[in-house]
């Protein structure tokens, strides 16, 4: 094999091979630059496949926080209904009690009164 341009008696080229001397790159120089873009390329692919990803886990988890979203108020509605409920039933059961309240206490005027009229009382002399 021999080395284009000539040599010194060293070894060492005294001027660059031909293509390099109009500043061509060399067919290897080329063939990596090709390389490299190609290699940047699907560098790019991957990184936008691994944020499609990333993107995805996120949609995925707001999926899941959306659906423990509408069990809360699933939840929350069910749990106003039952106080609204039992409001109402304590109201019923207040209105109840006085009511039963406010007769015992009649009956007891009621009796307080019997037994007065039933007391003995000194007769009025005339």
């Amino acid at each position: 094999m021999s080395v284009p341009g000539p040599s010194s008696p060293d070894g060492a080229l005294t001027r660059p091979p031909y293509c390099l001397e109009a500043g061509e790159p060399t067919p290897g120089t080329q063939n990596q630059v090709v390389l490299l873009d190609t290699l940047e390329q699907e560098i790019s692919k991957f990184k936008e496949c691994h944020s499609m990803l990333d993107i995805n886990a996120l949609f995925a988890e707001a999926k899941h926080y959306h659906a423990k979203l509408v069990n809360i108020r699933k939840e929350m509605l069910m749990l106003h209904e039952k106080t609204s409920k039992l409001k109402k039933r304590a109201l019923k059961l207040q209105q109840k009690r006085q009511k039963e309240e406010l007769e015992r206490e009649q009956q007891r005027e009621k009796e307080f009164e019997r037994e007065k009229q039933l007391t003995a009382r000194p007769a009025k002399r005339m």
